[in-house]
This record gives C-alpha cells, structure tokens and sequence, in this order.
C-alpha cells in the first residue's frame, strides 16, 4: 500500500486505522450535523480537524495529511480569494450607486477612516503597555534565541521578508497614494493584494452612477443589481462547503505544528502576551466601542459575527474572509447593504488592528531578548510606525511579517531577528485576523449606527 500511494507512511496497519477514523468522522458529520446553523458546522470542522491532526501525528502519517488532506483546504482558499474581487467590485458599486447623496457617502467615508484609525492606534498602545509589563523577552534563554537566528530555513524567509520591506521603506511617504490608483484595473483584478485600487475603481465607479441622469444609468445599475444576486449565490455555494475546507485546513496546520512544538514552548510568553492583547481588543475595547455608539447587545454581536471569526481564525485572511463578514454583517446584525457594501470592503484593507498590535509587541519582544532598552520616542516610533504600516498591510496571511520588518527598522533592529517569532507566527495570525474582521464588523455597525 505504501508503494501505491509513492509515500513512506509508518505501517499498512496504522494507515487503515487512520482512514477507517476519517471515514466514521465523514459519516458522523453527514448523520448528526447536516442540519445544524453554518458556525456551529465550523466549529465541528475545526473539532474535527484538530483531532484527525492529532491522531496523525501520533501514528506518523504527517505525509498522508499534507498530501491527501490538506489540498482540500487550499482549495477552500482558493475559492475564496476567487470571489473576493467580485463581491468587492459589486457590492461597493451597488452600495453606492443605491445612496444617490455623494454628501452621504463622504460622511460614512470620513466616519469609518477615523474610526479604523482611533482603533488601530489604540491596539498599539494596548500592545505596547502589556509587552512593558509582563517583559516575554526576559523569560527566553540565550541559547534558544541563538538557535532560531542561525536556523537555515529561517535565514531564507529573512531575506525575503527584508528584501520585500527594503522597497517599502525606500518608497515616498505617499507611496501609498500612488498605490491606490491603479494604471491597469484589469491587472488589478488579478492580485487580492491589490484590493484598494479595486476598491478605488470601485468607489469612482459608484459616484459616476450616482451623478449620471436616472434615465442614463438605469440599465447598469439593473445589471449590477443582477450580477450582485449572482455573486451573493456563489457565496453561499462556497460557504456549504467551508465545514470541510476549515476541516482540511487544521488538520494540515496541527501536522505543521507537531514538528515545531518545542519551539512554540520556547516562545510561551510572548504568545501570551500577543493573545492576552487580542483578546483585550475582541472582549474589551470593540464592546465597548459599541456600547458608546450603538444600542447593539454584545451577546448578539458576537452570536451574529461568530461565522466570520471563525472562517478568519481558519484562513488567517482578512480578504477571504470578507464575503461571510459581509453576509454576518447585513443578516445577522442589520447592518444595511450602503454602509456594509463600502466599510467592510475598506476595513478588510486598511483596518488590521490585530496586526499592528502583534508589531508592537513583537518588535519590543525582540529588544528585550536582545537586551535592548527602548525610550519612549523610540516606542512612540512603534506606534506611528505600526498605524501607518497596517494601512499598507495586505489582507492576507503572513503579510504582518513584512511590516515587521519595516517596525524594526524604524527602531535600530536588524529584519535577521524576525527569525525568533517564526515558530508561532502561524497561530498568532490566525487570532490577530479574528481581532481584524471583529473590529471591521463593530466599526460597520457603529457607522451604521450614526447614520
């Protein structure tokens, strides 16, 4: 059987025990939990996967995972980065075309923007004060630290984390302006890194609808009305199978863990912190944010984004997430398709308020393991450095890692030393972007709120 399948698996015994375990999880799910509601079919998804992840790497058959599992979460990716541009596109054409007030939509613009903002920079300081406090840096052995800087795999992501961060940093201050405009929407289309200049094209598209004569626009805007119902269709295709691609996906991530997990060990501590920090920002700060501003119950809140924060904590994805944010967002909290349609889409790109706070503490993290004593001007540099940094963070995992690098830099360390956060960076991701697509949500529905 081993020859058959071209991999080296433990033994034919351990093989059959294995497939017989996935194949009673497949007839247990398809018996007790067809008819259950989307997040709870999530959440057995990522049960399950975890303990099929576990049970592989206790039989060794780590392989078997990575070649016959783990594709089917990948293609689960892939089919949301496919729909992610189209449901842009469209539903910020159709959310603003639908205002016929430009005056409307500049306020719900200026709203969202300071909102994002005021988070953003409230996480970092947040992230700044715990990391000062608790001090991961001092628990993490000399040796350890040594051994994650000289590893061969980690100096090869290094560099090209350094390389992509010298072009930031060697860009004009207003780079980010002229990114924003694109010279080739087609282009575009084809790199979900490039969301904003979607969402640029999208919003100038808008307004021209807006302007136009009734009479002249009526057969676009009945297009795009059509076209909208097609792509919120091809959604809820996607999401009937998300239960198996997040499935897929944690099954795959706890066999790339099993082979690290003395060094995850190693960095406890600042994991803590990262998590202790996002979990401040989730149960603290958003409800907070919405008591101020809304008369929303928290409990429903959460209950209403639960599907969302559950996809961004599988994927690590801001932008793949985004259609089931959106889908949460109207359905479950009444947020209307206007306010929805343009902040969502915005947020998903500008707003990482999870990640700059894992900048923060990372960068602190790595000077204290370095014995580095940061003043304040150099953490104040932390915090501007990290709110404008995550407006140019893409919305898709890892990309946190790169503005780390430039979050370094503006503080004296060198982009070698992101080496030491490399073994847990995977699963910090996968909660920053939950804290992400949460503070997307509640600032939707405080907009929503105002208006």
């Amino acid at each position: 059987m081993n020859s058959l399948l071209g991999v080296g698996y433990a033994s034919d015994f351990n093989f059959i025990v294995l497939i017989l375990f996935f194949l009673l999880s497949i007839v247990l799910y398809f018996k007790f939990m067809s008819k259950l509601s989307l997040h709870v079919k999530i959440l057995l998804g990522m049960l399950f996967g975890v303990i099929v992840g576990i049970v592989a790497v206790k039989l060794n058959f780590n392989q078997f995972i990575t070649d016959w599992i783990k594709p089917f979460g990948t293609i689960f990716i892939n089919l949301l980065k496919l729909i992610a541009v189209p449901i842009v596109f469209v539903s910020l054409i159709k959310g603003i075309s639908s205002l016929n007030d430009i005056a409307k939509l500049s306020k719900i613009g200026f709203r969202s923007i300071l909102l994002y903002l005021s988070s953003t920079f409230l996480a970092v300081t947040i992230g700044l004060i715990l990391v000062n406090v608790i001090n991961p840096g001092e628990t993490l052995s000399n040796s350890l630290s040594a051994d994650f800087f000289q590893s061969q795999s980690s100096q090869s992501i290094v560099l090209e984390k350094s390389k992509i961060a010298e072009e930031v940093k060697n860009q004009s201050p207003l780079q980010f302006l002229v990114d924003i405009v694109p010279s080739n929407i087609f282009l575009s289309a084809t790199d979900n890194s490039k969301m904003l200049q979607i969402i640029f094209f999208s919003i100038l598209f808008g307004i021209s609808l807006v302007v136009l004569p009734k009479d002249k626009v009526n057969y676009v805007k009945g297009f795009f009305d059509g076209l909208n119902e097609v792509v919120l269709k091809m959604v809820e295709f996607i999401m009937d199978y998300s239960p198996y691609g997040v499935f897929a996906l944690i099954a795959g991530l706890i066999v790339e863990f099993g082979a690290s997990s003395s060094l995850f060990v190693g960095l406890t501590y600042y994991s803590l912190t990262v998590i202790l920090g996002l979990l401040i920002m989730i149960f603290f700060v958003y409800p907070m944010f919405l008591k101020i501003f809304t008369k929303t119950d928290i409990v429903v809140f959460f209950k209403g984004i639960l599907p969302a924060q559950m996809l961004a904590f599988s994927t690590s994805s801001s932008a793949a997430t985004l259609p089931v944010t959106i889908d949460c967002c109207e359905k479950n909290l009444g947020v209307k398709k206007e306010v929805s349609s343009f902040v969502l889409p915005l947020g998903a790109t500008i707003n990482m308020d999870g990640t700059s706070m894992y900048q923060a503490i990372a960068a602190v993290f790595i000077a204290q393991v370095l014995g580095m004593d940061l003043d304040i001007s150099q953490q104040l540099t932390i915090v501007l450095t990290a709110t404008l940094a995550s407006i140019g963070s893409a919305a898709v995992p890892g990309a946190g890692m790169v503005m780390l690098v430039i979050v370094l830099s503006s503080i004296g360390i060198g982009a070698d030393k992101i080496a030491l956060i490399f073994a847990v960076d995977r699963l910090l991701d996968m909660i920053r972007t939950v804290v992400n697509v949460t503070g997307d949500s509640a600032i939707a529905k405080i907009i929503d709120s105002l208006k």
